[in-house]
């Protein structure tokens, strides 16, 4: 006998702990289901009190469809945010089941509401107040390019500029630098204090 076992008992798993590799797999489940429920625990306690409402460009801030309570007002009022196809303003009141779409940094994020909240609250608890219905983002060769300028190069100039609008497709004339003409002059001479200062220095000779 060697601790507590006689020679020739056969020792095996414990028939009532199931399989082994199905433990960790319950264990992931069981984090996930627990991380879920906390989401939803959090989202129900950033919500409003009983009977008021929530602003639509506060909603959608609180989500975290916009990074600034000020960026989803003044796209609200620029007309980029739609409830239930309308166009509406940042006190529109939004409810449960309402569709919203916003257009927001060159992408439309079309989301149906599943619970109403006025507190922006982080990323997990944020998928649980809506059902994210949007097209995937545009691939990242059909974005136009932005001008970027060294660290500590200064205020673009003129030509920096046109450069930079050139490359986000702005451009709507030449496809070179614009140069810009030299002094006007007319069919006498030239023009300006130093022609006028010329001519007056000539009178006074002749009637000298």
């Amino acid at each position: 006998m060697r601790d507590g076992v006689r020679d020739g008992d056969t020792v095996g798993p414990d028939p009532d702990a199931g399989p082994p590799s199905d433990r960790p797999a319950d264990s992931a489940a069981d984090s996930a289901a627990a991380a879920k429920a906390a989401a939803v625990i959090g989202a129900a306690g950033a919500g409003p009190a009983a009977g008021q409402s929530v602003r639509i460009d506060a909603w959608i801030w609180s989500v975290r469809l916009v990074k600034t309570r000020a960026v989803a007002a003044a796209a609200c009022r620029g007309g980029h945010v739609r409830v239930n196809g309308e166009r509406v303003k940042p006190a529109y009141g939004v409810r449960v089941g309402d569709e919203v779409r916003l257009r927001h940094e060159g992408r439309e994020r079309v989301v149906v509401v599943k619970r109403v909240i006025r507190k922006r609250v982080g990323p997990p608890v944020a998928v649980e107040c809506y059902v994210d219905n949007s097209p995937p983002p545009p691939p990242r060769e059909a974005v136009a390019p932005a001008g970027i300028r060294d660290r500590g190069a200064g205020r673009p100039t003129k030509r920096d500029r046109r450069d930079m609008e050139r490359l986000r497709g702005m451009e709507a004339g030449s496809s070179g630098p614009v140069k810009s003409s030299g002094p006007a002059t007319g069919a006498g001479g030239p023009t300006g204090s130093a022609g006028a200062s010329r001519r007056s220095s000539g009178r006074r000779s002749s009637e000298s």
